[in-house]
């Protein structure tokens, strides 16, 4: 058996580490407040001068010296009105960035000392940080993959191809993926060539090249001014040179095992949540376990608007 390769050194952020780091609630604030004001809180958005500011004891907000008012630098993050300590919020994203397969909401009650349903409501904000939007392959790239998932339901008698019926009973996702790149995963409502096209003009850069299996919803793709290349699976045939579609059912793979393995079921409504979590670990997948430096930074960037100016 092959030995498990150890993450190197400098891929390496540990928990005695993030216990220096983020050893309070003021220090994750300040954490924060870093990210949204790089080198501080500089100007006074009431008195629209320079102003020094000072932390206010007691409330997450800093003051202007002049005149008192307040910003708050967790409006508009998955922080805001959150009764939750911040640390304990940091806590939960360490663990979240810290695994390779995922981790329960359980596992983060048990860690963090939480309820369950708070555990739960963490993690579905946290994952919100971890949707990403973006635009893969394009000219002089070995090319993406893209095929299809079905998650859920039953088939009949557990065996054999999907009926008719069976498909009513599934959420179908659409997954591209670049070679030795990038990934997005999208729960579709259907999977016709309509909607496929609609989903590689916003995914796939032009002059791509995509290789796909032998599935109908695929066929305009040269007419979009694609370069199309299909593996036929229903003839027993996987790879063909240069043409499979290995890549991107690794990672079908990867996502199976995790919900079946870590999170056991998972409903259509919050699916793509748990497709976004999937594929933002494996966008980082040569990061070790520094993703949480990453659903860290995501914190500022996906602010709603800007923090609460008030007197």
């Amino acid at each position: 058996m092959k030995p498990r390769q150890s993450i190197p050194v400098e891929l390496r952020y540990t928990f005695k580490q993030f216990d220096q780091d983020f050893p309070t609630d003021d220090a994750c604030l300040e954490q924060i407040k870093e990210q949204r004001f790089p080198g501080g809180i500089t100007e006074c958005q009431k008195c629209d001068k320079p102003r020094k500011h000072y932390r206010v004891r007691g409330r997450t907000a800093y003051a202007c010296e002049t005149c008192g008012n307040h910003i708050y630098p967790l409006a508009g993050t998955i922080f805001e009105k959150s009764s939750t300590s911040l640390r304990t919020w940091f806590h939960a994203m360490y663990l979240i960035g810290s695994t390779r397969c995922g981790i329960s909401a359980k596992q983060i009650q048990r860690e963090t000392g939480v309820t369950y349903k708070t555990a739960w409501r963490m993690f579905n904000q946290i994952r919100k940080l971890m949707r990403e939007e973006l635009q893969l392959g394009g000219a002089g790239t070995p090319g993406v993959e893209m095929d299809e998932m079905y998650h859920g339901g039953r088939r009949k008698n557990d065996s054999g191809r999907l009926l008719k019926g069976d498909l009513a009973k599934k959420t179908m996702v659409t997954g591209i993926v670049e070679r030795k790149g990038r990934i997005v995963a999208r729960v579709c409502q259907e999977l016709t060539m309509e909607a496929t096209g609609v989903l590689v003009k916003k995914y796939v850069l032009p002059e791509s090249t995509v290789f796909t299996d032998e599935f109908p919803s695929y066929n305009a793709l040269p007419n979009m001014g694609y370069q199309h290349k299909r593996i036929n699976h229903s003839q027993q045939v996987y790879v063909a040179g240069e043409v499979h579609t290995n890549t991107i059912e690794g990672f079908w793979s990867l996502v199976k095992r995790g919900i079946g393995g870590v999170y056991h079921s998972v409903s259509a409504k919050y699916l793509q949540s748990y497709l976004d979590e999937y594929s933002f670990r494996y966008n980082r997948r040569d990061s070790g376990n520094l993703v949480f430096s990453s659903i860290l930074q995501r914190v500022g960037e996906m602010a709603s608007h800007k923090p609460v100016s008030k007197a």
